[in-house]
């Protein structure tokens, strides 16, 4: 996969946010609402617009806050994205604006990639998106002429049953510029949790240990046993969204939950509800009693961040360091700390290998982690306490600690070895609308809260500013359902039904909606279908099809199961 996306996720960015803010001619924001998910790096775009004059271009079905700095709003249909990029990609090659000696010189099967793309043009990618055939040109001449250009993305494109596909076309957008291994350009992925780059990296993936070594090589895996002095599995693990229904199968029978919230954050909730009612047992650590907590069977109170030390590896591979900044209150604990006493009573009466070095879970802090993690992690391998205390920036991979760390990616040669064009069709989603259910809904998050909502619903501030979920309706869609500016909606898709105050905008186009999931009475997630993208197990939450109606002006969100 040209070393741009792991086969569970997609990657990581190959540049970093300063160099892409400083040296970027050109940028292609894609499903990311930058400056409402990601604050910070959505300003520093804004700053590279109005101070260096960089071309933005922004493809989004919705109109977001970035469109005001964008040169060029691609409005294309939800789950229509191939398409769009097949298009703009046939114009790139029938301009003649591809990077001939890059893609000669650094890729393997473009010919068979631009025999796809070349079933593409621009009248027929304007059926299939919406996008008139005037801004397929435009912003082609733009990615075409303008260099280097950035690509950044978020769960906007990696949210559809081809996610994968998705990722992998970007790529194919970039390598076709020659926008890889350069400052200002690449293929960037803005990650949706603090540390879930960090998690992806250490093993919190079912195919990989740490450091993306596979668990299917027989290398990788006697290098781990012999490091923990246990047999370890030689097939790829479940995944969260092959878990849930793996109870109802018989195949779970016990779940392990650290600072997640599947019943507000995982699709379907009515089945994620049905699931954990039948789960054996259930054990959650978190810092707040979740919408989750009322199903477990035992609560472990972790700490916060501001209560305990360790590091954090953002989305651009840099690791950075925090530390302690209050103790945590009662009985929390880090949660390092509650796995390594969890394990060790695992480990009860069992005679460890006296050879394996990391068998005993004897660690006093962070800083003995850290040190296994130099030992069996080649690119975390000279990323070390004492190195991030001292102010050094490191970015994987560093394998060592004389190496700086590595703020570009791909430079000279990919990870593969030649960048590998993938041939993409378009595919259209699960659902579509029909008579039944004519709108379109999407999901996602607005600027003052956070994923489930289990922090910013208890701040006092946040809650004054956004205190309730919204349902984002255009002008002409609440006019034609007889909805003035005050009344509710009830949204209904084949799982179920919420309802919720209307917000009438041209943020949304006519036939879309769009909903978020931190509010548990009136979720999006009631919504959403948890069919997968095959290769990464991510659900579709990004197209619902689903009617509305209006209800009234009855205070209070409410949800319903049909």
């Amino acid at each position: 996969m040209a070393g741009l996306a792991t086969a569970f996720g997609s990657g990581a960015m190959t540049n970093s946010m300063d160099d892409i803010a400083a040296n970027a001619q050109a940028m292609f924001v894609i499903g990311s609402n930058t400056t409402e998910q990601h604050p910070v790096f959505g300003t520093m775009i804004r700053r590279a617009v109005r101070q260096r004059g960089v071309k933005l271009i922004v493809a989004d079905p919705r109109r977001i806050d970035l469109v005001d700095f964008a040169v060029l709003h691609l409005q294309q249909k939800p789950g229509t994205d191939i398409a769009l990029l097949n298009g703009l990609m046939y114009i790139i090659l029938e301009k003649g604006w591809e990077d001939k000696e890059f893609i000669a010189a650094r890729t393997e099967g473009f010919e068979a990639f631009k025999e796809t793309v070349m079933r593409y043009p621009p009248e027929k990618v304007s059926e299939i998106t919406g996008v008139p055939v005037e801004k397929l040109y435009q912003a082609a001449e733009i990615m075409g002429t303008v260099k280097p250009m950035a690509v950044m993305w978020a769960m906007g494109i990696t949210q559809h049953i081809i996610g994968t596909q998705n990722v992998l076309n970007l790529a194919n957008l970039q390598m076709l510029l020659g926008n890889m291994g350069v400052p200002g350009g690449g293929t960037n992925p803005l990650r949706g949790q603090n540390n879930v780059q960090g998690a992806c990296d250490l093993g919190g993936l079912p195919n990989v240990y740490p450091a993306y070594q596979k668990v299917t090589s027989e290398e990788a895996r006697k290098k781990f046993e012999a490091a923990w002095g246990v047999p370890l599995a030689p097939h790829v693990g479940m995944t969260v969204t092959e878990m849930m229904p793996g109870i109802l199968e018989g195949k779970i029978h016990a779940l392990y939950i650290l600072g997640e919230d599947p019943i507000m954050s995982d699709p379907h909730t009515e089945h994620i509800r049905e699931c954990l009612e039948q789960v054996d047992f259930l054990l959650l650590q978190e810092i707040f009693p979740s919408e989750t907590s009322h199903y477990a069977d035992i609560l472990l109170p972790g700490a916060t961040f501001a209560e305990k030390t360790g590091t954090f590896t953002n989305t651009e591979r840099r690791v950075q360091m925090v530390h302690q900044a209050i103790e945590p209150p009662g009985e929390a604990r880090p949660d390092w700390w509650i796995t390594m006493e969890l394990a060790k009573r695992l480990l009860e009466g069992r005679v460890l290998a006296p050879d394996a070095p990391y068998a005993s879970w004897e660690y006093s802090s962070t800083r003995d982690i850290m040190k296994e993690i130099n030992a069996l992690a080649p690119s975390y391998g000279g990323i070390t306490h004492e190195r991030l205390e001292a102010g050094e920036r490191l970015q994987w991979p560093c394998p060592d600690e004389n190496h700086p760390g590595t703020p570009i990616l791909h430079v000279g040669k990919f990870a593969r070895g030649l960048g590998k064009f993938h041939p993409i069709e378009h595919i259209p989603p699960a659902e579509e609308p029909t008579d039944d259910y004519p709108f379109v809904m999407s999901t996602g998050r607005v600027l003052y809260h956070w994923h489930g909502g289990e922090m910013t619903r208890r701040a006092k501030g946040i809650m004054q500013v956004y205190g309730q979920a919204l349902i984002e309706i255009n002008p002409e869609d609440a006019e034609r359902l007889g909805l003035d500016g005050g009344k509710r909606v009830r949204v209904t898709s084949r799982r179920g039904s919420i309802e919720a105050e209307a917000w009438v905008t041209e943020r949304v186009p006519p036939g879309m909606v769009y909903a978020n999931f931190h509010f548990p009475d009136a979720s999006a997630n009631e919504l959403t279908q948890a069919v997968l993208d095959p290769v990464a197990k991510i659900p579709e939450y990004k197209v619902t099809a689903v009617k509305v109606e209006v209800v009234g002006e009855t205070a209070g969100a409410t949800r319903s199961k049909v």
